[in-house]
């Protein structure tokens, strides 16, 4: 997806990165709408642990695909492809330009470089999370026997993507690798791409203070609320970090230290996937974060997307 002649512009990093106020202050001086590229942040209520950008946030720069769908409903990478095409359109009908922000290399990938995605089928989807329900590792076992290549990518506690995978490969008769084809491939005028990294040091330091403060702000409460939903069961099977940690708590599986201990292990976990996947595209151009005065670094990398 490209909007007219020029490439689209991005600002991609792991999780604690600060690049959504990066992003925030980088739209303003770009004069740029900002669509997320962040698989959490598309649920109502999830908010705290999320870490989504506040309503002052979006009221300082237009935030896209925040907030369009609710935690049990059914959302995949193809449907976000779909919504973030639209917003794309209506920026362009305003005048304004994209910034993609965000951690979810697969959404950004989507919006970037228009991969193909599979179809859904919800009956399929239901059985293979009813079988979940056992525990994550016989489904993972499955996905090995039919796709190792996706169980290889895949960890074993993530139910959602292993569910995923096995539901493509049911609906389509083809492996959930064999879509990838395109993902090795990274053309050069589609996307004009700064990445936002900090040392494993300060990114580890900055996590724990993280899920420190999502704790002190009402984490425990909003998770409660999603639970007196209904939506305990669907927090745990999805493994959202933070919420399937607070849901355990709250079950009283959990010590409050113990899901706080979980919830930091998981995000370190997840910000070295996350880097990992950005590391392998050739057309991210790196900004640490905290090398210089906030200001001069988001100066720079509004100078370098500009020249795009």
């Amino acid at each position: 997806m490209t909007t007219g002649a020029s490439p689209l512009i991005a600002l991609v990093g792991p999780t604690a990165s600060g690049k959504s106020q990066a992003g925030i202050a980088l739209a303003e001086l770009l004069d740029a709408e900002v669509v997320s590229a962040d698989s959490m942040l598309v649920y109502r209520g999830m908010d705290i642990g999320t870490a989504k950008p506040t309503l002052d946030d979006r009221s300082r720069v237009p935030h896209h695909l925040i907030d369009v769908v609710e935690p049990r409903e059914a959302f995949s990478v193809a449907i976000y492809q779909e919504l973030a095409a639209e917003s794309l359109e209506g920026i362009a009908t305003r005048g304004s330009r994209p910034l993609i922000v965000g951690g979810s290399g697969l959404y950004f990938r989507a919006v970037a470089d228009g991969l193909e995605f599979p179809g859904t089928d919800s009956s399929t989807r239901r059985d293979l999370e009813t079988e979940a329900r056992a525990g994550p590792g016989r489904l993972h076992d499955r996905l090995r026997s039919v796709d190792p290549d996706a169980a290889g990518k895949i960890e074993p506690a993530n139910v959602r993507r292993t569910v995923r995978a096995l539901e493509v490969a049911a609906v389509t008769g083809r492996p959930f690798s064999s879509f990838a084809g395109d993902w090795q491939r990274f053309p050069g005028e589609r996307v004009r791409v700064a990445g936002v990294f900090m040392s494993p040091e300060v990114r580890s330091d900055r996590i724990e203070s993280r899920v420190r403060q999502m704790l002190d702000s009402g984490l425990v409460e909003e998770v409660s609320g999603l639970v007196d939903e209904g939506l305990g069961e669907w927090l745990t099977a999805s493994q959202a970090i933070g919420y399937a940690e607070i849901a355990l708590y709250l079950q009283g599986v959990l010590t409050l230290e113990e899901a706080a201990s979980r919830t930091v292990k998981r995000t370190k976990s997840l910000a070295r996937r996350q880097l990992a996947w950005f590391r392998r595209d050739p057309r991210i151009h790196w900004f640490e974060a905290g090398s210089e005065g906030a200001g001069t670094f988001v100066d720079r990398i509004a100078e370098y997307l500009a020249d795009g």
